[in-house]
């Protein structure tokens, strides 16, 4: 497999230090469950959630608390270190999103949440699309956010354009039905992050 971008500006070693960033922006006073609230308002308590690049496991451990059942994968070891020892309610499985294994019972949602997409390996995100669509229930929801220009990202420019994604969606069997400029659903505006919502067309 090719090295993600992620690993290549982290070098895999940032699960403390990423988990501490937020611990500070959450001590300010700023909501840090806008992805979870978003996710909640797509899927009923009680639905089965893949949290897929959960990192540090923000995401998946909120939902958790809210009465979800979530599988966290991610391949930084650093973060699923911090994310195991932050909650034992979630499944965290070490894993590349471009190589899934079985992961059982299909999933009512998929969540890619901070800069997920954007920070795999060159050339992998349309089958890393085409392997979440396969986990995914077939009344599912496959839901991103990522970052469209430097200022979003950790990385000096972005990998693909908006178009780009949505073809990838599309070839994947999703169809766009709802895109933000914020998770806490801002109307889209072309800002520099989107925020998509997908099912599968059939």
């Amino acid at each position: 497999m090719p090295e993600s971008r992620w690993a290549k500006a982290t070098g895999g070693t940032h699960g403390a230090d990423y988990a501490a960033r937020f611990e500070a922006l959450a001590a300010s006073g700023m909501d840090m469950h806008g992805e979870a609230t978003l996710c909640a308002a797509l899927a009923p308590p009680g639905s089965r959630v893949l949290d897929a690049g959960c990192g540090t496991g923000r995401v998946a451990i909120r939902l958790s608390e809210l009465g979800y059942h979530c599988v966290g994968v991610d391949c930084d070891e650093s973060m699923l270190n911090v994310a195991r020892g932050a909650s034992s309610g979630v499944e965290w499985l070490a894993a590349d999103l471009a190589e899934l294994g079985d992961l059982g019972t299909p999933f009512d949602l998929i969540v890619a949440a901070g800069n997920v997409i954007p920070l795999l390996a060159a050339g992998t995100e349309a089958a890393v699309i085409q392997a979440l669509a396969a986990r995914l229930e077939p009344t599912g929801v496959f839901v991103a956010g990522f970052g469209l220009d430097a200022a979003h990202l950790p990385i000096p420019e972005p990998p693909f354009t908006i178009h780009e994604y949505d073809a990838w969606c599309a070839a994947a069997g999703f169809q766009v039905v709802e895109r933000f400029s914020t998770w806490s659903r801002e109307p889209w505006d072309d800002r520099g992050y989107a925020v998509t919502v997908c099912r599968l067309s059939g």
